[in-house]
């Protein structure tokens, strides 16, 4: 089986993604902080972690399925995309942060060491009039300047 991603660290403590089954699709991203998470309130987890791919491919990344059912927790921008060009780029070092958000009416504990969202590697296409002749310089929302 090709492998299609390798996702590195910045500091010794942090734990990479891993699938639990060989069933699972998503990696789980673990904490590396104890922090709560007020209701109604946002946090931005610096996971510390880059993802690099192949051109063609994307790291989506979901809350962890009970997360969301349990505390009603979010991504703050829906679906983290990141993009195979947002690594290591003039104007970005590319660690993925997560911002989470907690819809729900009581404290959203994130533990060091537990899984709370996942990602999943996908391919995908473009179409066959596609003109893209940039390179990606920065991070987050740098593609459209905002």
């Amino acid at each position: 089986m090709r492998s299609f991603a390798k996702v590195s660290y910045a500091k010794e403590d942090v734990v990479l993604p891993v699938r639990k089954t060989i069933g699972s699709a998503g990696y789980d991203f673990i904490s590396p902080v104890d922090q709560t998470v007020a209701a109604g309130e946002s946090y931005v987890v610096d996971t510390q972690i880059k993802a690099y791919m192949y051109p063609g491919e994307v790291l989506m990344l979901f809350p962890r399925s009970s997360y969301g059912f349990k505390y009603h927790m979010s991504i703050a921008n829906t679906v983290g995309v990141i993009d195979a060009d947002y690594a290591d780029n003039p104007d970005n070092e590319g660690d993925i942060k997560i911002k989470v958000y907690n819809g729900g009416n009581k404290p959203l504990e994130l533990k060091k060491g537990e899984a709370f969202c996942q990602g999943i590697f996908l391919p995908f296409l473009i179409t066959d009039d596609d003109a893209a002749t940039e390179s990606r310089v920065g991070g987050i929302g740098s593609t459209t300047g905002k």
